[in-house]
């Protein structure tokens, strides 16, 4: 037990000190029809005015899943596009102020701003529904418990956002254009002291790819289905290298709390 209570408080001051939120797919391929219902959403305060850039996917017509630090105050609202590329062949698509559907931002109840990848979940609750992209699907209670650290299992990745990051001194040359993309990274640690019972770790490298800045909230789904396992929540490197951090869906307190939205 003490040595339980010792990895963890190791685990959330190496976490403290490093983890970032997440933002693009890097060393990936777009996407093109693929996800069609994973979609890019510009969160808004209370005025109106964009905030950041997330990434996130439709559960139902109303539902669109994405991380609790895409949703927190001071944002209020969202808007989100669903084009492959959201500039390709639009004059004006009224980004970043209208997107292609809109609503009200939710947080997980138990979110803290300070420790935000411990519940890092949040809903937009859509004000139109969007009944024609098809919807992703929720992985059932505890399903990963029985995957291992270090072993073949495979993800994909989906989000918008920089495709490649650079360090503060060479930032103006970071590739994002606001095309979704896609990556398939391998399982790196499950249920140890540094992801707790709530993260993933998923490699981030050049040859299957991985996130980065902009794919916050966007899902990585169990292999080529389009079960979630968990949305992007973290990175551990300022230049999207190393690994990354997968917020997990298939808690009870997860899902408890989407089923109250009807899912």
């Amino acid at each position: 037990m003490i040595q339980r209570i010792i990895s963890f408080a190791l685990f959330i001051i190496s976490f403290l000190a490093s983890a970032t939120p997440a933002s693009a797919i890097t060393h990936g391929t777009a996407d093109g029809l693929g996800h069609p219902y994973v979609g890019l959403m510009v969160a808004q305060d209370a005025r109106g005015n964009p905030l950041w850039r997330c990434s996130g996917t439709l559960l139902s017509a109303t539902i669109f899943l994405t991380a609790g630090h895409c949703t927190h105050s001071p944002a209020v609202s969202a808007q989100i596009w669903f084009a492959s590329d959201v500039h390709a062949g639009v004059p004006s698509n009224g980004y970043p102020f209208t997107g292609e559907a809109s609503g009200r931002t939710l947080t997980h109840p138990d979110y803290i701003p300070a420790r935000f990848f411990e519940r890092d979940l949040g809903v937009v609750i859509l004000s139109r529904p969007v009944t024609s992209l098809g919807y992703a699907r929720l992985p059932s209670r505890d399903q990963f418990d029985a995957a291992h650290s270090g072993t073949a299992t495979g993800f994909t990745a989906v989000g918008y956002g920089v495709q490649e990051a650079f360090p503060d001194r060479a930032s103006w040359k970071e590739q994002s254009l606001e095309v979704r993309m896609i990556a398939t990274p391998w399982l790196v640690q499950i249920n140890t002291g540094f992801t707790g019972d709530f993260s993933l770790l998923l490699s981030n490298n050049a040859r299957t790819g991985g996130t980065c800045f902009g794919d916050s909230g966007g899902p990585n789904f169990v292999a080529s289905s389009n079960i979630i396992a968990g949305v992007t929540s973290y990175g551990l490197n300022g230049e999207c290298a190393g690994t990354g951090g997968v917020y997990r869906l298939d808690r009870a307190w997860n899902l408890d709390w989407l089923a109250s939205f009807g899912l």
